[in-house]
């Protein structure tokens, strides 16, 4: 029989839909399942991006450019200095989602047998892309106990050697809510300048900051031109998860000249998400302001109604929508297992996502899980209550 390669055998599988067959079980047997394991908004898409697609009057769904469309790279630029991001259209790459962003960096900035540095835990297709381009992923840790605040420099830097091309964040972070402070992404500009390295921020949560603080983006800070790369995506700011429409944003021109070679080797993005994303940047202020009160409620609720359990820790996020919790078991992955194979309250149960899988330090968070908040506050309560009666009855 033929082999599977050793890169296919090393791929992870996703902590986030591992565990999609025990669901669809439940479902089978008549077990009503909330879903808190996957960053999918129950938000509406703005009207505006629908219309986009639903009014259109192609004639030929044609290829657009591989990087993306003159006319949405200078509005998406146009979005960017509204930010405090001075950019231009040539310095963006359109890609099919932040993945393949993603992808495309880490392709374009390292050889098979180098290494980026990431805090965790971490958004956990990051082990699969790093595999995909056979990197190391080395990891330093932060600790709930922080609030999965960044580690110290110095832990980075004990770290650094010569196959070290670059660190690594997500700012509002996947799976922890945590919002690196400026102070923090200023440490980390001086660590990449003193040892040439790129600093890659996935900032797909930009919009997703809480409590009257500020997101920083990697490339509002000086001096970090031929350093700092942005993965961007519309899944999450605009609830568009399938459009699947991202970009790599940065002012270093070689770096986004390699780019685009991976980007036509793949031809171009998809045209109707394409049109449907450029429309998306019209989207009025208020949409976002209704959007994060709403998060910010959900926020509230969920820690609230955690903290009344017993033994269960956990760390407040400060922006995105997800939050790590640290339960009362030893092996959440067989935990997260049960509550769904095994386990209902009044024929309801709930889907999280085990937290070891945003580690790739082995045995890191194996009594965590991470916990999307994408539901609206009544479900959320009432998957609380779920989890309480499920660790009370988990006999393990």
């Amino acid at each position: 029989m033929p082999t599977i390669s050793q890169k296919g055998n090393k791929m992870p599988e996703s902590p986030i839909r591992k565990l999609v067959p025990y669901a669809e079980d439940a479902k089978k047997r008549g077990v009503n399942v909330f879903h808190l394991n996957i960053g999918q908004p129950d938000i509406k898409t703005p009207q505006v991006a629908l219309d986009a697609v639903k009014n259109n009057t192609l004639e030929t769904l044609a290829y657009v450019r591989s990087e993306g469309s003159e006319i949405y790279r200078t509005k998406l630029a146009n979005y960017y200095v509204a930010h405090n991001i001075s950019v231009a259209a040539d310095d963006i790459v359109v890609t099919t989602g932040g993945s393949e962003a993603l992808l495309f960096t880490i392709g374009s900035i390292t050889d098979p047998g180098d290494e980026i540095i990431i805090p965790e835990p971490f958004y956990a297709n990051y082990n699969g892309f790093s595999t995909a381009s056979g990197v190391t992923v080395v990891p330093v840790i932060s600790k709930i106990e922080d609030n999965f605040a960044l580690p110290k420099i110095e832990d980075f830097e004990k770290l650094i050697t010569k196959k070290t091309k670059a660190i690594l964040i997500c700012n509002p972070g996947n799976p922890t809510g945590y919002l690196y402070a400026k102070e923090e992404i200023e440490k980390l500009k001086q660590i990449v300048l003193k040892h040439d390295l790129y600093l890659i921020a996935d900032e797909v949560y930009r919009e997703f900051a809480y409590d009257g603080l500020q997101h920083t983006s990697v490339l509002s800070l000086e001096g970090l031109e031929a350093n700092a790369i942005v993965i961007d995506s519309v899944s999450k700011r605009y609830s568009m998860c399938g459009a699947r429409i991202g970009c790599i944003v940065s002012k270093n021109k070689q770096f986004i000249a390699t780019a685009i070679k991976f980007a036509q080797a793949r031809l171009s993005p998809p045209t109707y998400a394409l049109m449907a994303s450029e429309a998306a940047l019209d989207t009025p202020k208020s949409y976002f302001d209704e959007v994060i009160e709403e998060y910010v409620e959900r926020r509230n609720t969920l820690i609230e109604e955690l903290e009344k359990i017993e033994g269960v820790k956990v760390a407040t996020p400060k922006g995105a929508f997800y939050c790590v919790a640290e339960l009362p078991v030893t092996d959440a992955d067989h935990f997260a297992q049960w509550i769904l194979e095994a386990f209902h309250h009044k024929m309801e149960t709930l889907m999280v996502a085990p937290a070891s899988g945003f580690y790739s330090t082995p045995g890191e968070g194996k009594n965590q899980v991470r916990i999307a908040y994408v539901l609206n506050k009544k479900d959320l309560i009432r998957s609380v209550e779920i989890l309480k009666e499920a660790l009370k009855q988990y006999p393990n």
